[in-house]
């Protein structure tokens, strides 16, 4: 819909919009979140209901249903996925993506501030591959773009670690707005490349 909108229409203005969105939204509550799912996956079985409240809160937070719905898929086939790794998956319910990397991280020894970059990493890499493909921009300027982000992706990892080690939720949250007037309409619109 950004697309379609002419919000994003080359690579410097896909790159503003992926950049602010990893910046304004996703390091101000997402991640800090996912710390704190983190934390509880490696707390065990003392931390089951601190995860359940992260994971509650990232899937209360989805600014619209198909954003809920890509969220939960995302977790379900993660969570598929692990036994193959020998890891034990978090319990059953709908899971929230990013939750559900964090437990992946937790299990396999990942630390803490490199799974969540490894987290960033692989939500700004998807970014990029939509416009790649939507803009169009072509695969080189969706490297140079993915490099451009890389600054972003190491200060969104320093941002959520500052507001997950305060205490409450305060600190918590953001304002997207636009992007979620672009989902409420990404939901109806007509021709659109990804299922989300």
């Amino acid at each position: 819909m950004a697309v379609e909108e002419r919000c994003v229409t080359d690579a410097p203005s896909a790159q503003r919009w992926i950049g602010d969105l990893l910046s304004l939204v996703v390091a101000r509550f997402e991640a800090p979140l996912w710390l704190r799912a983190f934390d509880a996956g490696a707390a065990a079985a003392a931390g089951a209901a601190a995860f359940a409240t992260c994971n509650g809160m990232l899937l209360a937070a989805r600014e619209t249903a198909e954003l809920r719905a890509e969220s939960e898929q995302m977790g379900a086939s993660l969570c598929r996925l692990m036994p193959a790794f020998g890891l034990v998956p978090p319990a059953p319910g709908p899971i929230a993506y990013p939750a559900a990397f964090a437990a992946a991280c937790v299990g396999l020894a990942v630390p803490r501030e490199t799974g969540l970059a490894a987290y960033l990493w692989a939500w700004a890499e998807t970014q990029v591959l939509v416009a790649v493909k939507t803009v169009p921009l072509g695969q080189q300027a969706g490297q140079r773009l993915l490099f451009a982000l890389h600054e972003r992706v190491l200060q969104a990892v320093q941002v959520a670690t500052r507001i997950a080690a305060t205490d409450g939720d305060e600190h918590l949250g953001t304002a997207a707005v636009g992007l979620a007037l672009m989902s409420a309409r990404h939901e109806r619109q007509y021709s659109r490349l990804f299922r989300s």
